[in-house]
């Protein structure tokens, strides 16, 4: 496994996801409702961008919705193209979906006990991955899981293939999933939450991790989580989606350093720091319900900044910096 040399994120390259408003939307009540209300993002090579708020606000719907792996009879994609290499994922078939799903890009999800079968050795666990795309003898295959789990830290790792998942810990049953992930060197990695449940250090030791991996096989990135605390180690750029919409989009550094929609302030205010002496400040109220998003801005209810129009019109992500490298959604804000 040789290490490529790779391009700074997005220097002179395609995306290597695109999506154009994307519309996701569930069965409720026998009335389809928006979850995700038309999200348009780019995602490059070599680049993690973070994907934050609160939960239920759409970060784990949108990641499920680029692989299709939400189930058919309440889910549907209602509107929007999610490109992918050239392809838009949205329209292709359940088989030709296969082929690209744990290959081409990979998914992590929170909980690694709920991904992993109890009753397999995890070694065959990376083993299959590997041999569902890949032409090759279960040897090659066990020795690939072997060198996955030493690149993912796990020490004693061909003593550790013969483990059942139980056997791990929290820390390390998270990084038999990304070595499962990473297994076909995907272009693009989803991780859903993957720290949430783990411990500030372990938690520490992972985010390294991936970092690591990211770096030595180029690959993308989408990082979801509610936790502010932990975007700056990973990430380029930030969105912060609020009531399935994308609120604000910036670069790591800009976002921390002059947070623009009034949601991204209050999340930020709402993150313990141990350069602030002063109290926590709570965000007031909750996302709304998907069978009451209001026809103005949704987080209008909650915001200090709130001005009549806010609450009669929509407004549009619209970008504020001249260089359409940084975006917000809201009027006051936009206005200055």
């Amino acid at each position: 496994m040789t290490q490529e040399t790779i391009a700074p994120p997005g220097q002179g390259l395609a995306p290597v996801l695109d999506i154009h408003n994307l519309r996701t939307e569930l069965l409720i009540d026998g009335q389809w409702r928006a979850v995700v209300r038309n999200v348009s993002l780019t995602i490059h090579r070599n680049e993690t961008l973070a994907l934050v708020g609160e939960s239920g606000s759409g970060k784990s719907m949108t990641a499920l919705s680029v692989l299709k792996l939400l189930p058919t009879k309440i889910s549907r994609i209602g509107a929007g193209q999610i490109l992918f290499e050239g392809k838009d994922l949205a329209s292709l078939s359940e088989r030709d979906l296969r082929r690209i799903r744990g290959n081409r890009i990979a998914m992590i999800f929170q909980e690694p006990m709920t991904s992993l079968n109890p009753t397999m050795r995890v070694g065959e666990q990376i083993s299959e991955a590997i041999r569902a795309h890949k032409n090759v003898s279960r040897a090659d295959a066990r020795l690939q899981a072997e060198q996955l789990l030493q690149q993912v830290g796990i020490p004693s790792a061909r003593l550790r293939l013969e483990d059942y998942p139980h056997q791990f810990s929290g820390g390390m049953r998270q990084r038999v999933m990304i070595a499962m992930a990473i297994a076909c060197r995907p272009a693009l990695l989803l991780a859903d939450e993957p720290t949430t449940a783990l411990d500030v250090t372990i938690q520490a030791q992972v985010l390294a991790v991936l970092a690591k991996l990211k770096s030595t096989y180029g690959m993308s990135m989408v990082f979801i989580t509610h936790n502010l605390g932990v975007v700056a180690l990973i990430a380029d750029r930030v969105a912060v989606m609020y009531a399935g919409e994308i609120v604000e989009i910036a670069a790591v550094g800009d976002l921390y350093s002059e947070p623009m929609h009034p949601y991204t302030a209050a999340l930020l205010d709402a993150m313990p720091r141990v350069d602030r002496t002063e109290d926590v400040q709570p965000i007031p109220g909750s996302v709304p319900a998907l069978t009451d998003i209001p026809s103005g801005c949704a987080y209008a209810a909650r915001c200090p900044l709130k001005q009549p129009c806010c609450e009669k019109d929509h407004p549009e992500l619209l970008p504020i910096d001249g260089t359409n490298q940084r975006f917000v959604r809201c009027f006051v804000r936009s206005a200055k």
